[in-house]
């Protein structure tokens, strides 16, 4: 008997990796085959009813344990004060405004707050402020503060002598609208004093741009010195001198875009996917259960991705298994993928999830052409005649979101190749769209700073070549643009949070 589980065993490796057909099998290996095979349905009823051990253990899932752990504990601590954390980063000052908010797309905010920091003086004037933008997920914690002593999310960058000096100028950050970080968003109350959650209307980065100049207004600020933004912040400093080309003076851009595109689209459509998929999303209303953690957690994961760059990946983790020792595993195994899913578990509790939704996809809305600008002005316009007017439900969004039939397909352009204006989707066209050269007029006159990196995949280097040349057809002469290949950093999309020397450098001389 020893010799024929010894023979059973070793035959579906031979007949593999022979490529044999079963029925080139002689007829006594095929008798000894089904004799000894658990799915032979000819077995007597004795052998068929006897215990067999499984040919093998099941894999076991910590991570997948860990994540039922979790859910466990919040589901606990909801019976107490509720699962949600307070999205909160310390002190922070807070803005509230009464006057209503129209949004691009008929939503309006009754009433909103916009938190804010502030570091070094406001000169007599008012005219030494500079309007720092965040990134997605940033709060308006910037910088420590005597209030919040806690590192800032750019506290290397701010200070006296350093990219943004605050011995010359006045630095503000906000948490953008959308967000959880204090000002309104999702997660804040409504009129009826419950969570907002998915009745909290459609954002456009414009939006925030609006919402954040309501707070200038507040300050008594007219015009900035500067708008400063990387990542989002980068689609917002540039929005905001499109918006009120009057009201600011330089401007940055740091790893932005002028237009959001199709791989970047992409990219933070799957992370709201897997978000919405967990079914503790419950369709955004989540805030008396259990938040969607493990979905969070996911997506997350996916923006980590491409926060960095292959090469970074290859140096810092190479193929190293976390413990070479034990067998492998499907749950995190890989150096690389444990350092995913700490990056993931570390923030699925840190922001809100709806903020992401709501917050990515006015960042997936994002674009500067003029066609697009008119397009929202006039819808703007007729949402403003029915407020006036009296009217209600504005934004008719909820009964428009439809699937179609049959799946998309692809539709041939209805603009000819001689006639149609070359679109940049790709890294190098002939020129900028003259649609794009048209939306950015109202910034040829301002002195702007693009920056871009080689080994960013997120905001690749040729969409800030965009906006510089872009610039430049606009007719202006005071563009400058920096691009840092991979030998000076592999930090991708990241390197605007890390490079001191070229990034921070770079601003400091712009602005000084």
């Amino acid at each position: 008997m020893s010799l024929v589980r010894g023979m059973t065993r070793a035959l579906p490796r031979s007949f593999k990796a022979a490529g044999r057909q079963p029925d080139r099998f002689t007829r006594p290996q095929i008798s000894i085959l089904r004799r000894h095979s658990p799915t032979n349905h000819r077995t007597s009823h004795s052998s068929a009813s006897a215990p067999r051990d499984s040919s093998n253990p099941a894999l076991s899932f910590p991570c997948l344990d860990a994540q039922d752990a979790k859910s466990a504990r919040l589901s606990a601590r909801s019976l107490q004060s509720g699962p949600e954390p307070s999205y909160t980063t310390g002190y922070h000052e807070r803005f509230h405004s009464d006057d209503p908010l129209l949004l691009d797309w008929g939503g309006v905010l009754p009433q909103f707050d916009v938190a804010y920091e502030t570091w070094g003086q406001l000169n007599a004037d008012r005219s030494n402020a500079i309007l720092l933008h965040t990134g997605l997920s940033a709060s308006s914690h910037a910088h420590s503060t005597e209030a919040n002593p806690k590192p800032g999310w750019w506290e290397k960058f701010i200070g006296p002598g350093k990219a943004l000096d605050t011995e010359k100028y006045f630095v503000i950050c906000t948490n953008v609208i959308g967000g959880c970080y204090g000002s309104t968003g999702p997660s804040s109350l409504d009129l009826d004093g419950k969570h907002y959650a998915t009745r909290f209307p459609i954002l456009t980065i414009e939006d925030m741009v609006r919402a954040q100049f309501r707070l200038l207004d507040h300050l008594k600020i007219r015009k900035l010195a500067a708008s400063v933004g990387s990542s989002m912040g980068g689609m917002q400093s540039l929005a905001a001198g499109v918006l009120f080309p009057e009201r600011v003076g330089k401007i940055i851009s740091i790893s932005g875009c002028a237009r959001s595109h199709p791989y970047s689209i992409a990219m933070r459509h799957t992370q709201r996917q897997v978000l919405m998929m967990d079914p503790n999303w419950a369709r955004g209303f989540y805030y008396d259960s259990i938040p969607p953690h493990s979905g969070m957690k996911l997506a997350r994961e996916i923006a980590t991705v491409t926060y960095r760059s292959g090469p970074e990946w290859e140096k810092r983790f190479g193929r190293k298994r976390a413990d070479p020792s034990k067998q492998p595993a499907l749950c995190p195994d890989f150096l690389i993928e444990t350092y995913l899913d700490h990056a993931g578990e570390k923030f699925c509790l840190e922001y809100d999830p709806n903020s992401l939704l709501y917050i990515s996809k006015a960042m997936d809305l994002f674009d500067l052409g003029l066609a697009h600008q008119l397009a929202i002005k006039k819808q703007r316009a007729e949402y403003q005649a029915k407020i006036t007017s009296g009217g209600k439900n504005l934004n008719d969004a909820s009964c428009s979101l439809t699937l179609p039939d049959k799946p998309y397909e692809e539709q041939p352009s209805a603009s000819t190749p001689s006639t149609q204006q070359p679109d940049r989707t790709g890294p190098e066209p002939e020129a900028p769209p003259k649609d794009l050269v048209a939306g950015l007029a109202p910034l040829k006159d301002h002195q702007v700073l693009v920056i871009g990196v080689a080994s960013d995949i997120l905001f690749p280097a040729w969409q800030q070549r965009e906006i510089a040349e872009t610039l430049v057809h606009t007719g202006n002469k005071n563009v400058e643009h920096l691009e840092l290949g991979e030998d000076l950093s592999l930090f991708g999309h990241d390197t605007f949070l890390l490079d001191l020397k070229y990034i921070g450098g770079a601003v400091q001389k712009f602005l000084n």
